[in-house]
């Protein structure tokens, strides 16, 4: 396109953390603008963030509802798509008025509270022909992406077991009691559903098991633990899985392991041999052979393949990570978004990014999780995308 894409941000006002973050992503590569938002369910507070961020104040909007009502009645600078960085019971609602209303629609995950809302979400977008990224930023790394590759390529040979985990130390004491922000909404059921360690933290284990694999679920189970007394939600979760085709797998994420901050890694194990990332240390990629010396993979280095490098922007040696990576899915979107536009077919490296048949897969694996752990059994996990 010829000019930069608009868009609005609903949610990431004072004391958001996410918000800056996404963004920081999309200015990154200089393919779009905000312009509008509805950054807080408080009018002032919205107007707050509006004027930090040097926008129209006839655009800044004191709720999700008017932003898209006024915004879907404009004929001139009409919004290409809107940011949702909202608690996760608005994800729904605001997704769901947005693409009715005509925008393309880039959420944070999970994408929904509920698994009929997703399949809802699924139907939607069908219907309506937008265009549905989902925010699990862990697939934009380069070395994820190399990772899935290897495993595309056989190099793994057949795979065998799959152990990711992602324990976190920051709930280790009931800090929603203090009233800290994050804490207070992702440990209450109204705001963040029937879940907050395998909402928040979990669904990204899951999500990178399957994108750097492609491996689906068969059974698993589950068990939840509410560690700190006086908390309502999980915060720390263990799942013994079964992977259609033998793979067997282990999902361990934990907001109580003190000393840890976003430890996120995966090792796939295969029958010629193994890979393991890391997302502290992401630059790198382990692969470890039964008869030969373990390899280190460099981003930024001319072996990789194409997906890798389509999302690396420095040369080796100058570390990528967090924002970049949040980036690489925002700008995949944006590119689909303009070829769209322009008549033309997105190519298949910026088609690569969550959609909206990953968030539903994520709702589907916590409440599958959720039930294992009420029932203290097994239990079916297979997923069948919505129709």
């Amino acid at each position: 396109m010829e000019r930069k894409l608009r868009y609005a941000m609903v949610g990431g006002g004072p004391g958001a953390f996410i918000g800056a973050v996404h963004r920081t992503a999309v200015r990154l590569d200089g393919l779009a603008e905000i312009v509008a938002g509805a950054f807080s369910s408080s009018a002032e507070k919205s107007k707050e963030t509006g004027t930090e961020l040097h926008l129209d104040p006839n655009r800044v909007y004191g709720s999700w509802q008017e932003l898209i009502e006024k915004e879907a009645s404009r004929t001139t600078d009409r919004l290409d798509f809107i940011s949702i960085v909202t608690p996760n019971f608005l994800h729904y609602p605001v997704a769901k008025a947005a693409l009715e209303a005509g925008f393309d629609v880039v959420c944070d995950k999970p994408m929904t509270m509920t698994v009929e809302e997703s399949e809802d979400l699924c139907r939607t977008v069908t219907k309506t022909g937008r265009l549905f990224a989902l925010t699990h930023n862990y697939t934009g790394y380069p070395m994820v992406k190399e990772a899935r590759k290897l495993v595309s390529d056989g190099k793994l040979g057949e795979l065998r077991k799959i152990v990711v985990e992602y324990p976190q130390g920051w709930l280790s004491t009931l800090l929603e009691s203090d009233g800290q922000k994050q804490a207070v909404w992702r440990s209450d059921p109204e705001k963040a559903g029937i879940s907050s360690a395998l909402g928040d933290i979990g669904t990204h284990c899951e999500n990178l098991v399957h994108y750097i694999t492609g491996l689906e679920m068969d059974s698993m189970l589950a068990d939840l633990g509410t560690v700190v007394a006086g908390r309502v939600l999980e915060d720390d979760a263990s799942i013994l899985i079964k992977y259609k085709g033998g793979a067997r797998g282990i999902l361990y994420c934990s907001q109580i392991s003190i000393g840890e901050e976003n430890a996120l890694t995966i090792r796939v194990y295969g029958s010629k041999a193994a890979l393991e990332w890391k997302q502290e240390n992401p630059n790198y990629l382990r692969m470890k052979y039964p008869d030969a010396p373990e390899q280190i993979l460099k981003r930024g280095s001319g072996y990789l393949g194409a997906a890798a490098a389509h999302a690396s922007r420095l040369p080796g040696g100058h570390p990528e990570a967090f924002i970049e990576a949040f980036a690489n899915i925002y700008t995949s979107a944006i590119r689909c978004m303009a070829a769209r536009a322009a008549g033309a077919a997105p190519t298949a490296l910026d088609n690569d990014y969550p959609t909206v048949q990953d968030g539903a897969r994520g709702i589907h694996f916590i409440h599958t999780a959720v039930d294992s752990h009420k029932r203290q059994s097994w239990v079916d996990a297979s997923y069948s995308p919505p129709k």
